[in-house]
C-alpha cells in the first residue's frame, strides 16, 4: 500500500481564533482518501535575517524539514493592508534561504484565504502567487478559494458553515492531491 500524500497546511495568521486556521481545520476534516493534512503553526518562527541564514535556529530547521517531507503545501492566508501578512512573508523567506537551499523548490501548492473584508483575501493570494514564481512552486490555479465576510461564514466555534466555501475547499484539496500524485508518480509510468 502506498504512503498517503502528505499536505502541510500553513496559516498566514498567528491569531488563535484565526478564520484561516479554521479553514485549514475544515480542510483537514475533508482531506481526500489517500491523503492527510498536517497543520504547522508559524508562531515562534524568528524574523528572517540574512546574517543568520547559514546558522538557522532549530525552529527554522524544523520548518524547512516539515516542508521538504510534505508532498504538497496548502496555504490559507489572511489579508492585511491589501497584502499578505508579514508573518507569512517572513516564513517564506526563512524557508527559501540561504540561496540554493530553498525548501519550497518544486512543491505543489494551493492557496485559500478568508477575510472579514468583501474581497476575501484575493490581494494576499496574488502576492503569494508572485512569490511562487521565484520559489519554483507549482501552483494549483483552480478553483480559487476566497472566503469573504468570514465573520458570517464561520460559527462561534470556528466551524466553516458556508456551503459554497466548503465545496470549493474540497475541490481545491482534490486538485492539490492530484497534482502531488502526478509529481510522485515514477517517470514514464502510465496514469
Amino acid at each position: 500500500m502506498n504512503d498517503p500524500i502528505t499536505i502541510l497546511g500553513i496559516a498566514g495568521s498567528l491569531r488563535k481564533d484565526s478564520y484561516n486556521k479554521a479553514a485549514l481545520r475544515y480542510a483537514q476534516s475533508v482531506c481526500p482518501e489517500g491523503a492527510r493534512l498536517d497543520l504547522y503553526d508559524l508562531a515562534g518562527l524568528p524574523l528572517f535575517s540574512q546574517d543568520d541564514e547559514k546558522s538557522p535556529t532549530a525552529k527554522v530547521t524544523e520548518f524547512k524539514q516539515r516542508i521538504r517531507s510534505a508532498d504538497a503545501i496548502l496555504f490559507s492566508t489572511a489579508e492585511y493592508n491589501y497584502g499578505m501578512p508579514g508573518v507569512l512573508k517572513n516564513a517564506i523567506d526563512a524557508a527559501s534561504r540561504p540561496y540554493g537551499d530553498s525548501a519550497w523548490k518544486g512543491k505543489p501548492a494551493a492557496i485559500m484565504s478568508a477575510s472579514v473584508g468583501a474581497f476575501g483575501g484575493v490581494r494576499a493570494q496574488y502576492q503569494l502567487r508572485q512569490c511562487f514564481v521565484f520559489l519554483d512552486v507549482e501552483a494549483v490555479l483552480q478553483p480559487e478559494v476566497a472566503i469573504p465576510l468570514a465573520g458570517q461564514k464561520f460559527d462561534a466555534q470556528g466551524n466553516l458553515t458556508d456551503e459554497t466555501s466548503k465545496k470549493l475547499v474540497e475541490q481545491l484539496l482534490k486538485a492539490l492531491v492530484a497534482k502531488a500524485g502526478q509529481r510522485r508518480a515514477p517517470m514514464g509510468a502510465s496514469a
